[in-house]
């Protein structure tokens, strides 16, 4: 029986050929009649070749078609990898010159898969194809941690945080759409690292089978590669030659080496405390009869008070603080302190501001929040003459860390007595936290000096809806917040614009600010000290990709003596510090204070 092959070439049998003069009783042959089975098999083999032989039937029927396809396949392989080794990890530098270079990292993929036999080249490009994927979706991650954090994603510190951002998506957009959008993240990693690795053994195949031609191409290019690389040479302004994959490579080897070794560092800092041995009657005795409250105004950065779209209306609502605080009694100063973290990572900022350490990262949180250091409020606790509370309506679920700060008493989320609406993450607005406060503590009779910690959370990403300050007698129980969060806006709808953000950003911090004047205003006394903050710039949309990491802090007394003792420190008269006023560290804050405070 003739195979496939002598069947394509001979074509259906008829009555005509030779194989009918054959002699009935002599074998049969394949071509003998038509009624012999294997004759029918042949006459039909032909037309039936396409779907036996599939794909490969297929592109004999549609030579032309099915060499476009292979060709349009090699050259999408080519554009993807590319692609992957030329994007940056930071959307705002993504920009058609970026692509306009020749990246050396591939050549090199094509010098080791061509010298590989076969099987090894096949599994080789596999892996190097999954690796380029990797990297990919590790770019994409920077790219999303330059827009809410600006910095890179940290790989031994910033798994955590993935976790964070899926209850904000949930809190932000509700259940589904933090399903959706997880279930998106999966999808699209497995695309990506399948579709890479495809693309390599794609390219790895199509250098096998025309092998002389790739090796006088590849000599060729790196020749070429070279003499560009070393004369610099430009078009358009972009260098031509180019080896920033492998440069962004060892960036991250970098900073996976600094991580793990920043533990020790930090271990030696940890032990450093200049009042670790100073007798509790001697600290903070310039404070003893006063009632201390270090308040976070969440996102609370300088950009809210230089930024010219938003400096106008900063100023009228600083100003009205100031004529506030002024007509109860309260002088103030203010000046800058620098931020360990921007965009987000608000324990961090709180953790460095107590404890006199620079917390920069979740691996020193964890250590130094399981650790005998003493922070700011623990020095409180530590002298017995204050009764030290924590005010931390974000706070939602189990919180270990806080036995860490020093506080007797902590009030959470669902200890405040509210029973209105969240608005997007922000579980408890500012102003019923600061009247929760006043009724849970401050305002009771006869009571012990208070040290609080007290954390406005309203002005929290992504600043929509934000509710508004009201008549403090109107407060309730809160679900007169229902009404205003309806009258408020939508963050989907918000977050379509960077104008809207920063002006929905604005109002959330003037709203905070409001609140916490107006309480001094209408609860401050005689002993009433408040000291209150930002913990950390807001994400980029708002501050435009700037690296500048301050934040305001002010210090409010009704007692001139409190401000006496800081008058050598240059700080500004009033809510908003100049901007040259001095510029401190975090971490070295809690030092200073206590020294100032020390008599």
């Amino acid at each position: 029986m003739p195979d496939q092959k002598d069947a394509e070439d001979v074509g259906p049998v008829t009555a005509t050929e030779p194989a009918s003069l054959e002699p009935p009783d002599s074998p049969a042959e394949p071509h003998e009649s038509p009624e012999s089975p294997d004759s029918a098999d042949s006459a039909e083999q032909p037309s039936e070749l396409p779907l036996r032989a599939g794909w490969f039937g297929w592109r004999r029927k549609y030579p032309r078609v099915a060499r476009g396809v292979t060709v349009g396949t090699t050259v999408l392989a080519g554009v993807l990898l590319f692609a992957a080794l030329l994007v940056p990890d930071r959307l705002d530098r993504i920009t058609l010159q970026s692509f306009l270079r020749f990246p050396v990292e591939l050549l090199f993929f094509a010098i080791v898969l061509l010298v590989l036999p076969p099987k090894a080249r096949r599994i080789v490009a596999v892996v190097l194809g999954a690796f380029v994927g990797l990297s990919t979706v590790l770019k994409c991650l920077d790219m999303g941690f330059y827009e809410t954090l600006a910095r890179p994603f940290d790989l031994v510190f910033d798994w955590v945080l993935l976790s964070d951002a899926a209850d904000w998506m949930k809190d932000s957009f509700g259940r589904s759409g933090e399903v959706l959008s997880i279930i998106g993240v999966i999808v699209l990693l497995i695309a990506v690292l399948i579709a890479s690795a495809l693309a390599m053994v794609r390219l790895a195949d199509v250098m096998a089978r025309h092998r002389p031609m790739a090796v006088r191409t590849t000599l060729v290019l790196g020749v070429v590669w070279i003499m560009c690389f070393t004369l610099s040479v430009q078009v358009g302004g972009v260098t031509l030659a180019t080896k920033g994959y492998s440069q962004f490579l060892s960036n991250r080897v970098q900073y996976v080496r600094e991580g793990l070794g920043d533990a020790d560092i930090f271990k030696k800092q940890l032990t450093v405390d200049a009042f670790a041995k100073t007798p509790p009657n001697q600290l903070l005795t310039g404070l003893r009869g006063k009632d201390v409250l270090f308040t976070f105004i969440e996102s609370y950065g300088r950009v809210a008070l230089d930024d010219p779209t938003m400096a106008p209306e900063m100023d009228k609502t600083l100003t009205a603080g100031d004529a506030r605080l002024k007509s109860a009694g309260f002088s103030s100063r203010s000046a800058w302190l620098r931020s360990p973290v921007t965009g987000a990572g608000s324990w961090l900022a709180h953790s460095t501001f107590l404890s006199g350490l620079w917390i920069k990262n979740q691996q020193r949180y964890r250590t130094v929040t399981t650790s005998t250091r003493a922070t700011l409020t623990s020095y409180f606790q530590k002298t017995g003459a204050w009764r030290t509370v924590g005010i931390v309506p974000g706070v939602r679920k189990a919180w270990p860390e806080g036995k860490y700060f020093g506080l007797d008493n902590i009030y959470d989320s669902t200890h405040l007595g509210y029973n209105g609406p969240y608005f997007s993450w922000t579980p408890v607005p500012d102003q019923f936290s600061l009247e929760s406060f006043e009724k849970l503590e401050y305002g009771k009779k006869n009571r012990d000096p208070i040290m609080a910690e007290i954390i406005l959370a309203s002005s929290h990403n992504p600043w929509s809806p934000i509710a508004h300050t009201i008549p403090w007698n109107q407060l309730g129980d809160g679900t007169i917040f229902n009404q205003i969060k309806k009258e408020g806006t939508n963050p989907t709808e918000v977050w379509k614009s960077a104008k809207r953000v920063r002006t929905e950003y604005r109002k959330a911090i003037q709203y905070s600010v409001d609140s916490l004047t107006q309480w001094v205003q209408r609860y401050g006394n005689k002993n009433t000290v408040l000291v209150f903050l930002g913990d950390h710039q807001p994400v980029p949309t708002v501050t435009g990709g700037t690296a500048d990491r301050d934040v305001p802090i002010t210090i409010v007394a009704h007692d001139p003596k409190v401000l006496d003792k800081i008058s050598s420190w240059g700080w500004t008269d009033g809510l908003k510090p100049a901007d040259n006023a001095p510029v401190l560290g975090m971490d070295k804050f809690r030092d200073r204070f206590m020294t100032a405070y020390a008599k």
